[in-house]
Order: C-alpha cells, then structure tokens, then sequence
C-alpha cells in the first residue's frame, strides 16, 4: 500500500504541476442550521441524511476527523486528493511522503499536518462554549484547539440572524457564576451569556482564538484555520430558542470527571477569558505586504500571531487582479481555496464556482507542497474580475509572520 500511496503522489504531483488537486469536504452538524453561503445547491444541503443535521462546514485540507458522534463515516473531515478518476485521502499520502509535500523540517518536527482550515456557515449564532487546553485534551488522548476567524467578503453577501460573537466573560465575572450557570443547564436558557460580551463581526477583519476560551460564533461565514484536533465543550443550554443536549457540555471530559463541575470549569483559561483587554489582544486587522499593486498583485496576512509562544497557524489573502501573470514564492507549504474569479495556477485552469453539487469535484481548492511553494507557484488571472485566495499554513512556515502578544 506505501507504494501505490508514493506512486499516487508522484503521478498526481507530475499531473497537476506540482499540485494536489482536492475533493471539497463537506461536514454536518446535528447542532446549527446551514446558513446557505458555502455555494452548495439548497437541494443537496441535507445530502448526509436529515437524522446528521444540515451540511453547513467545508473543510480544507484536512487530516483530522470530524467528531460527530455515532454513526459517523470513518472518512468524515478527511480531504481526498484527486487525480483522474482516482482518489486517496490527502491523510495517508503524507503519512508515506510527507517529506516532500510539507518539507522535512515541518515533517521531522511534528510529524504530518497538525492544521486545517474551513467555512463555518451558520445561520444563527453558536452555543457559548470551549476548545480544550493541551492538559484536558491529553486526559482523552487529544490535542488542544487554538482556532482563528477571518470574514471574507465573498462569502458574506448575508449576514443572516446573528452577526454577533460573544467572547470571553466580563472582568469581575465569578467562577461561582459560572457555575450556577452550568448547574442550571437542564433548566432551560443558563444565561451564561449574560456573564459575556458581545462584538459585532465586520466583514474583512478576524479574530485570533487560543484554546480555552469561551466564544458563541455569530452568523457570519468564517474561514477558520485551527488546530487538527475536534475538541469542544458547549456551555450554554439554548441559542436561537434551541435546547443543547448536556451530553455536549462534557463531550470531551473523561467519563470520571463528567459530574465533577471543578474540572468542567477549569477547562477554561480564567485569565484570557477575563482580560479586560481582550480585543486588542485577540482582534485581527490584514496587514498588507507592502505595496504591491504595480506588479498586478496584492497580499495580506489575514490570521497571524503566536498563541502560547508558538507560530501554530497562519493565513494570507492573495488577490492577483484581471489580466495579470504573477509567480508567488512562499516559504512553506500550504492549502488553498479559491473565493472569486477564475484563472490558471501553473498552466491548470481553476475558479471560484457559483454552485456546486454534493459529490461533484470542484476546481477551487488545492494543496501546495513545499518544494512548489518555495520555488514559486505561477498565477494568471484571465477574468475581468479580481481572482481572490485564502492560503493556510501550519506551524513553523512562516517566520516573518506578524506577532500578536497573546499570553
């Protein structure tokens, strides 16, 4: 089987010009109504069965299982390289060669792709609710959860219901308050929304999330580098006058600390939750390379700073505008996804679609491997509109990433 997986590598790279052309990914949630925006047909967002909630994420080069609970496809959030009529999961070909597609330092250091990134497209806010911190998430044979947002104009011609997110708790706030909230959690709404604070979303800008920290998404279309690890913990009962079953409060809690309210709480980082300067910390403006228009290109870091210290994840936003042939170096590998217009990437036709069929394979979404993002990927746009790109990295890629002070 390694050599059908380094044979399928090799071909598909020789193929697509050093590319990795990707399936789309689509993932129910049982818990969120799709917010309709991720350009799947309306007829087709139910395609997993009505019983597994509406189709309302798309991942992006992902090797990281969703955890949906029972009944769950073992290929669940895991993005299949295309070559052909032939498929294999982008998991197992970096298993076998991952040194050529991230590059040995990222492979020898941690071992695979540790990150991914996706649409979250809801059409009502998110319950309040935690990523776990490295220690608890160890307690289940996991990894911690840092996450990032970006709102991408593309993406949000709607705002729908709840253009709001609730982060952190109010400074001042008790842990005595947040446990009266948790203890009322089967006796209707637990108004631990009222201990919180509200930020309303704008298109454009994004926040940078550490794990540990309470946040009820609100309704607009987020792009979402994170951490390969489906960790979470829902603290609020109702959102949108929908119940939130408890078993989803301690989904990730050991079953010997389920009833033990001192651990549910302590998965919280207090400090980060309470900062009374939490936006300058955690908010996110693009920050522009430099003033590059004149050669037929623009990019910005949209999701940057180190969490804990470390360079987990970033993203860039290339927008290459109409009629231009521009060759973009980087300095790690990277997945793409296209949000506007259409073009050629290394002489391969690609596009943003306007609808996409479940099960049909697009052409807006690859995976760049290291030896072709440092030598340079060759981008032409032959529209008349601005070709857009979200491009994420994992950790150790980008040393000239902008900092954040986070912790």
């Amino acid at each position: 089987m390694s050599y059908q997986l380094k044979e399928f590598t090799k071909k598909t790279m020789d193929s697509y010009n050093g590319l990795l052309h990707l399936a789309p990914c689509w993932v129910p949630r049982k818990f969120c109504i799709p917010g309709r925006r991720l350009k799947l047909h309306p007829d087709d967002l139910y395609s997993l069965g009505a019983h597994r909630g509406g189709i309302d994420e798309r991942w992006f080069a992902s090797t990281c299982n969703a955890d949906n609970g029972p009944g769950t496809p073992l290929d669940e959030g895991l993005s299949y390289v295309i070559c052909g009529n032939e498929k294999m999961l982008l998991k197992d070909l970096i298993d076998v060669s991952g040194v050529e597609i991230l590059g040995d330092t990222v492979m020898n250091k941690w071992g695979g792709l540790k990150v991914f990134s996706k649409f979250f497209d809801n059409m009502d806010a998110l319950p309040h609710h935690v990523h776990l911190r490295e220690f608890h998430a160890k307690n289940i044979g996991m990894e911690g959860k840092p996450e990032a947002y970006y709102f991408a104009p593309q993406v949000n011609f709607a705002e729908n219901n709840f253009p709001f997110t609730f982060f952190g708790l109010e400074p001042g706030t008790t842990k005595e308050q947040v446990r009266k909230c948790l203890e009322n959690f089967e006796n209707g709404d637990n108004k631990i929304t009222n201990l919180s604070k509200a930020y309303r979303l704008e298109t454009g800008t994004g926040w940078l999330l550490p794990p540990g920290i309470l946040h009820a998404p609100g309704s607009l279309c987020s792009y979402e580098p994170q951490w390969a690890s489906d960790v979470y913990g829902m603290y609020q009962s109702i959102v949108a006058n929908k119940p939130i079953d408890k078993s989803l409060l301690v989904k990730d809690a050991p079953d010997k600390y389920k009833s033990d309210m001192d651990y549910i709480i302590d998965i919280i980082d207090w400090d980060l939750n309470v900062d009374p300067h939490f936006k300058d910390k955690f908010h996110l403006t693009p920050i522009s390379f430099g003033n590059t228009k004149d050669k037929g290109y623009e990019e910005k870091w949209v999701v940057y700073g180190k969490v804990n210290g470390r360079e987990v994840f970033s993203a860039k936003e290339l927008t290459v505008f109409s009629g231009k042939k521009v060759n973009i170096k980087d300095t790690g590998a990277y997945g793409f996804i296209t949000i506007q217009g259409h073009g050629k990437i290394n002489d391969l036709n690609f596009e943003s679609p306007n609808m996409i069929r479940f099960g049909e394979i697009t052409y807006d979404e690859f995976f760049v491997p290291y030896s072709t993002a440092i030598s340079g990927v060759t981008i032409e746009n032959t529209g008349y509109e601005p070709l857009v790109m979200l491009k994420h990295f994992g950790p150790d890629c980008n040393a000239d990433m902008p900092d954040k002070i986070t912790k």
